[in-house]
């Protein structure tokens, strides 16, 4: 028995469902992502710029280290190197004057008619002198050779650093804008780019010592933004809040994570004090232990320095400034 032809209207419905039914996920698909969609976008592109940020800053205190030698070492041999040409110089008018037959020459001061002991005593004079300044021209002649080589060194290490710091700031500058676009749509998530400051913050503990001069200082920070590669004292980044920190209690840290952990006694867990730091991600990110099993840390781009549980994250390790 034949199948009736399906009335054209019931086929036009059919087709429309199908369509529907196609058109509806592709929809879905372009949905606009949700805040909690936003915010771990945000977080995976801020821990990836934080560990570029913190290769940054070990570059450009490794730079500063290495100009700072560099330095040290044109002051150290300038003088030496302005005395060894003195030097230089005299011997050479001392053989001008020989070579013209004013000087101490063995004919000369045998035509002089002075006593024997005159005649050994001049040469011997000579002779010292000469030998005096050749000591003095070859050591000049190595010293400087070796100044030379320690240059070039240093000169070829500033010119990979510097290379390497524009490979690191033209990283930076990408994720800083990929983050652009992310903090476009944190906005339309949550009305603005940034966290804001409440401006109302906790006292600090009582610390004795200059680990209570770190934690009073780490406190004055909270509700401050992060800022790449700075130490404040308007913003700061987790190992430039630290290096600040400890930095007001009168001891030296330099702004890098990693190299920070090279600086500090390492501690368990069960030692730790208010004031010492403790590290995370693979020593891309730190934090100041204040007490209570809380740290102060300078969190990620477009949040606030701000109180955290110890366990905000897997603990990489711990370490005791000073």
């Amino acid at each position: 028995m034949p199948v009736p032809a399906v009335p054209w209207l019931l086929r036009a419905l059919f087709i429309g469902a199908a369509v529907v039914g196609i058109v509806v996920p592709a929809t879905a698909a372009n949905a606009e992502p949700t805040a909690s969609q936003i915010q771990e976008q945000i977080n995976k592109s801020a821990t990836d710029l934080e560990k570029v940020v913190e290769q940054y800053n070990k570059v450009t205190e490794e730079n500063k280290a290495a100009k700072a030698e560099s330095d040290q070492l044109a002051a150290e041999l300038g003088p030496l190197l302005a005395h060894l040409g003195a030097k230089s110089d005299a011997v050479a008018q001392i053989a001008a004057s020989a070579y013209k037959g004013h000087g101490f020459s063995a004919t000369v001061a045998l035509m002089s008619g002075g006593s024997p002991d005159q005649l050994i005593d001049g040469l011997n004079s000579l002779n010292v002198l000469a030998r005096a300044n050749q000591r003095e021209i070859s050591g000049y002649t190595e010293l400087n050779q070796r100044y030379l080589d320690r240059k070039q060194q240093l000169d070829t290490i500033l010119a990979q650093q510097a290379a390497q710091q524009q490979d690191l700031a033209n990283q930076k500058a990408k994720i800083e804008a990929d983050l652009g676009t992310l903090y476009d749509l944190r906005t339309k998530a949550y009305g603005t780019a940034t966290a804001q400051s409440s401006g109302a913050h906790p006292a600090p503990p009582y610390v004795p010592g200059s680990a209570g001069v770190a934690v009073n200082y780490a406190y004055g920070a909270l509700g401050k933004p992060y800022v790449f590669a700075s130490a404040g004292p308007n913003g700061y980044d987790c190992s430039g809040l630290t290096m600040a920190a400890w930095g007001a209690a009168g001891v030296s840290l330099p702004h890098n994570a990693a190299m920070q952990w090279d600086a500090v006694a390492h501690i368990s867990r069960s030692e730790m004090q208010p004031g010492d730091l403790v590290f995370y991600s693979g020593l891309g990110h730190e934090a100041i232990y204040v007490g209570n099993n809380q740290v102060i840390h300078a969190p990620q781009a477009g949040e606030l320095v701000q109180l955290a549980s110890v366990d905000m994250m897997p603990p990489y390790g711990y370490g005791r400034p000073g």
